[in-house]
């Protein structure tokens, strides 16, 4: 009796359950111990900022081809005026990127030495951690990139069609579609509602082709024409 008792408790004690999520957790967390963990949240940002840019890009160079197309049905002037937009607005977002991210980088560096002044070698620490800072010449050049993307659209919506009324109705109807998708990939980027955004990004495109034709029409009645 005492001998069956015996074997049982060895039994029981044998037993011990391991589950296929156990060791994938340990491996999760070993892996996370190593440093392979990669930064999702900057990564996005960076993709944020360029869907941004592209939005930019395309509602600044529809609605410059919009105004003027208000006043003038020949495609030259709209093609023009896009160009024009693409040209000042790609080296506007790229020195005011360039500009922003330097003064960004030189705060860090300043805040940097500071900490590291109070520290045992931490001219060591130093060299490390200026690494990681922002590079203002990327972001010049990814500002250029996204902002060109997006106003490449418009010109290319509008560049082969001879009409003026299907010119305008095409451009919008790109413009719109393209709207649409930069509200989606923005709020999935930011987990935010995708309806909500795509339909904000693309009622503010559309306020802002509407105005920027109106007054251009406007001011072309009043005999201020090309």
């Amino acid at each position: 009796m005492a001998a069956a008792t015996h074997n049982q408790l060895s039994n029981n004690s044998l037993e011990i359950p391991i589950y296929a999520n156990d060791i994938m957790d340990s491996k999760h967390c070993q892996k996370i111990e190593e440093g392979e963990n990669v930064d999702y949240f900057q990564r996005a940002q960076w993709l944020r900022a360029a869907v941004l840019g592209a939005n930019d890009g395309l509602v600044s160079v529809a609605s410059l081809m919009m105004g003027v197309g208000s006043v003038k049905e020949d495609i030259k002037p709209m093609l023009l005026a896009g160009f024009a937009g693409l040209f000042a607005g790609a080296c506007s977002m790229a020195i005011g990127e360039f500009v922003s991210v330097y003064t960004q980088r030189d705060i860090e560096v300043a805040q940097i030495k500071r900490e590291n002044s109070m520290k045992v070698g931490g001219e060591n620490e130093e060299e490390g951690e200026k690494e990681n800072l922002p590079n203002p010449f990327q972001a010049a050049f990814a500002s250029v990139l996204a902002f060109s993307a997006g106003a490449v659209m418009p010109l290319l919506a509008a560049a082969f069609i001879k009409p003026h009324k299907v010119r305008l109705g095409v451009l919008i109807l790109v413009a719109s579609l393209a709207l649409v998708v930069f509200g989606i990939v923005g709020a999935v980027l930011g987990k935010t509602p995708k309806v909500k955004s795509s339909i904000r990004v693309l009622v503010g495109g559309w306020v802002a082709m509407a105005i920027t034709f109106g007054l251009t029409k406007l001011i072309g009645s009043n005999g201020l024409q090309m």
